[in-house]
């Protein structure tokens, strides 16, 4: 009896090794699961910037003022006859 008590001890510790230390234990199950978390973090902002650019492109496909919007601010053009204006802001000089 004493043999087979010993065994089922050993059978344990076997046992318990693999759950805690080994491989797909609990410790790859926590590095896995903080894996995890870092990805759906990543994906969420790639559904927002997805999100993002499908609402660009259904506006450029909707409506020409759109286009006109992004060629003046991105590209800075101006409508024919149109005159441009920049205005600088004077800088001041600070004597130390």
């Amino acid at each position: 009896m004493r043999i087979f008590n010993l065994l089922l001890f050993l059978l344990l510790l076997l046992v318990q090794y693999h759950l805690w230390l080994g491989k797909n234990g609990l410790g790859d199950y926590a590095d896995l699961a903080k894996e995890v978390a870092l990805q759906e973090e990543a994906n969420l902002a790639l559904k927002d910037r997805n999100e993002r650019m499908f609402a660009d492109i259904a506006d450029l496909k909707q409506g020409v003022e759109s286009v006109e919007e992004r060629a003046r601010n991105e590209l800075g053009l101006i409508k024919e006859g149109e005159t441009f204006f920049r205005i600088i802001p004077k800088q001041t000089k600070s004597y130390e």
